[in-house]
């Protein structure tokens, strides 16, 4: 039999050979079958009362995910292997340094082209800049003032418009290129997310295949024990 028991409330890890508390601590027979022979394949003395440090277990674990994922997708992506890492540490930590990076502060530069496009995008920029150029227009085409400042074809007119749209479209495509960031960061967010849960979700499926196998078994066992001593009862009567 492998190592496992030390004392009451000890036990000795398989794998590492370190002692923990018990409640540290994982009997390989309760663990999944595929999961179970990965471990008896690297440790010999392993059988299904040797123990296993909650350490040791979470690289096994990783490494068994790791496999099914490279079986069924090929090469793995930087967003599995930042999945795997998180899995193995048993946190969420993947949903938390998305958010951390989405909340950050903007800089001066991001917060003046944010409300450069949202103000040019804007039905109040869109009649202001009409009233603009409709007052411009009409003061030099009425003759308000005795010598017009820009007469037709309104050539100071045109140089402020080109100036404008040449300032105001790299300011707007910054912004967009900040809020693509965004998005793709939360698109990655929320891929691996479903990754996470996805492994999660098919690991409790096995877990819970497993513990109704070993229920069945023991049904079937206290099925036989009983049978057995109902033949016993049975064949200890004397005939009426």
């Amino acid at each position: 039999m492998g190592r496992h028991m030390t004392s009451a409330k000890t036990g000795q890890c398989i794998v590492c050979g370190r002692t923990f508390p018990l409640s540290k601590m994982h009997r390989t027979g309760y663990l999944r079958p595929h999961l179970a022979e990965m471990i008896v394949e690297e440790v010999k003395d392993c059988d299904e009362n040797s123990l296993i440090c909650d350490e040791d277990l979470a690289r096994f674990r990783r490494r068994y995910v790791e496999k099914l994922l490279d079986e069924e997708r090929g090469e793995l992506s930087e967003l599995d292997k930042r999945v795997l890492d998180s899995f193995e540490r048993g946190a969420s930590t993947v949903q938390r340094s998305i958010a951390g990076l989405l909340e950050r502060n903007p800089t001066f530069g991001e917060r003046v082209a944010d409300k450069v496009a949202s103000f040019g995008g804007s039905w109040t920029f869109i009649l202001s800049f009409l009233g603009v150029l409709v007052v411009w227009m009409a003061i030099n085409v009425v003759g308000l003032f005795a010598q017009p400042f820009d007469p037709y074809p309104f050539i100071l007119l045109n140089l402020v418009l080109s100036c404008l749209a040449a300032l105001q479209a790299p300011v707007i495509m910054m912004s967009q290129r900040r809020q693509e960031e965004k998005d793709r960061m939360r698109s990655e967010n929320d891929y691996m997310i479903n990754l996470r849960a996805e492994l999660e979700i098919r690991q409790l499926h096995e877990k819970i295949d497993h513990q109704m196998a070993h229920q069945w078994e023991r049904l079937a066992e206290m099925q036989q024990i009983q049978i057995e001593l109902l033949e016993r009862h049975g064949g200890g009567r004397s005939p009426s």
